[in-house]
């Protein structure tokens, strides 16, 4: 006798374990080997499609940074794979949870290498914390629920490799994994809190350092309340993906150089740093010597919540501890410095307006940027050119404020504005990226115009890769890379269906954010600024 009854399938019970880990948006870039699994798939999982691996991943960054949650990527087998490898570095370095399917062919004849058969694990290195091909097809969705686990735990993407055949197979009744409640503490340990106290006690002149791991309200508040207790300046990491401490802060002393000579000027005063959420004093280019004065008795104590980090820290102490928590628990812990003042640092002036004829500069777009933003807007940046002077006229004001790429490759920020603005549509969105950046992901805006993202995209056109310029210009030489005057940004966009206005003069700079910027809370269309400033 025949039966219509629906056999429960390896599919259906994946979407259960999605539906139950909160994953029903998926970022994809598919092909033939995802098919079985996105055929038909169910009303109640939203599909955001995107032109390029690289903007995926990306976008799915931004989503999974806004929302402190794991999203779900899709990707295809060894081609996708290997075109988002750079950006799963970024999000692991950024700590964004992702969960990441990654197709691979039908198991039934895998032993043959069939076309588009994929040495999938491995190929992403040790970017993500969790690599996992099932042995049966059962096992799938066990496995997507220890990923889940696994990117929440560890905070970066986790993958599950699943042969397409994998989907329509039988279901088994196996008990999932349960919801893991790791043992990881919520109040600071006393003695680490004391430990820290009796340094700071011991201190005449400390200061403090914060990095992206600081970056929450809670965090904040509490780093907020022991800077003012210390009445000590508060300096950002270099290089810092998002901000640890309200920069617009009186006692916030700027961002912190990347290279050991001006670091050691900057830290000479103080003969305590205590970084909190940041790694110890980040460098870029090597130059030799120690951290901190040489002799000068400068003492480096760290609080962090990664336990790598606090191994690999060049420090007298390391605790490893929930930030808000000790930060809290040390403030009450020290006495307040009442005869010492609390020392205030101007925020930077902006530039001169350009006189009649002259061209846009970058602080220019800047500052008229930092006059018309409301505080809650996010800024995600990518003008490495032009980031100091951001750093200086766009102060982060809220948690979340700033966003940037921790692993300094680009084609981050454009599909990272687009996922932060779609996991919260409520909330301004302003993508502030160079035209060179801008040209490694730009499909980002076909998926903004496509789903109807309200990000501004804000782009300083020089026609070439002024950062390079800038580098070897250190080096008293000339670059052999060429400029490209010829792109034309607002054509680029336009083909990609997104809105974009070209800007070359003040009055239009500014008639265009007075109109625009007050519909960023609601808007429904990106727009891109193709900003003409001088080389």
């Amino acid at each position: 006798m025949r039966t219509n009854a629906h056999i429960r399938t390896v599919r259906d019970a994946a979407f259960e374990v999605l539906r139950a880990e909160g994953m029903t948006t998926l970022f994809a870039n598919p092909g033939s080997t995802e098919v079985p699994f996105l055929a038909g798939l169910p009303d109640d999982l939203r599909f955001v499609l995107a032109l390029h691996e690289g903007t995926v991943v990306g976008a799915a960054t931004g989503w999974a940074l806004t929302r402190d949650a794991p999203a779900l990527v899709l990707l295809h087998t060894t081609a996708g794979l290997g075109n988002a490898v750079g950006a799963l570095a970024t999000a692991r370095e950024n700590r964004a949870p992702l969960v990441v399917l990654v197709g691979q062919q039908d198991r039934r004849h895998l032993v043959q290498e069939p076309f588009l058969a994929g040495r999938l694990e491995g190929l992403a290195g040790d970017y993500p914390v969790r690599c996992e091909t099932p042995p049966r097809a059962q096992d799938v969705p066990g496995a997507l629920a220890r990923a889940a686990h696994a990117a929440r735990a560890w905070r970066g993407p986790a993958l599950v490799v699943v042969p397409m055949d994998d989907w329509a197979a039988p279901a088994e009744d196996l008990p999932l994994p349960a919801p893991v409640r790791r043992r990881q503490a919520t109040a600071a340990d006393p003695d680490a809190v004391e430990e820290v106290a009796g340094i700071l006690a011991r201190s005449s002149a400390p200061a403090l350092v914060v990095g992206a791991a600081a970056d929450t309200a809670a965090v904040w508040s509490a780093l907020t309340g022991l800077a003012e207790r210390l009445r000590c300046p508060v300096w950002q990491e270099a290089f810092g993906a998002r901000a640890g401490f309200p920069q617009d802060h009186p006692q916030f002393a700027g961002h912190l150089p990347a290279d050991r000579e001006r670091l050691r000027e900057v830290l000479s005063d103080h003969d305590l740093v205590l970084v909190v959420g940041a790694p110890v004093l980040r460098q870029y280019g090597y130059r030799a010597g120690p951290l901190v004065p040489a002799g000068s008795g400068t003492r480096l104590v760290l609080v962090t919540d990664q336990g790598a980090e606090a191994e690999r820290a060049p420090v007298e102490l390391a605790a490893v501890a929930p930030l808000a928590s000790f930060c809290a628990a040390l403030t009450e812990r020290i006495s307040e410095r009442s005869g010492t003042p609390a020392p205030r640092f101007p925020r930077a002036n902006p530039p001169a307006p350009p006189e009649p004829g002259e061209h846009l500069r970058a602080g220019h777009v800047l500052a008229a940027l930092a006059e018309r933003l409301s505080p809650d807007t996010v800024v995600v940046e990518e003008t490495p050119s032009s980031r100091p002077a951001l750093h200086a006229l766009l102060p982060a004001r809220r948690p979340l404020g700033f966003l940037s790429a921790a692993m300094g490759g680009l084609g981050f920020a454009l599909p990272a504005a687009v996922g932060a603005r779609m996991a919260d549509p409520g909330r301004p969105v302003v993508a502030v990226v160079g035209d060179g950046s801008s040209l490694y992901q730009p499909h980002a805006l076909w998926t903004a115009a496509h789903y109807g993202v309200g990000v501004l995209f804000v782009v300083l056109t020089n026609g070439r890769y002024a950062i390079l310029d800038q580098l070897a210009a250190g080096h008293r030489a000339r670059g052999p890379w060429p400029p490209f005057p010829e792109i034309d940004l607002t054509a680029l966009a336009a083909s990609l269906s997104c809105p974009a206005r070209k800007i070359t003069d003040p009055p239009a700079l500014l008639s265009t954010l007075d109109s625009v910027l007050p519909t960023l809370a609601h808007r429904t269309e990106p727009l891109l600024l193709d900003v003409r400033i001088a080389p």
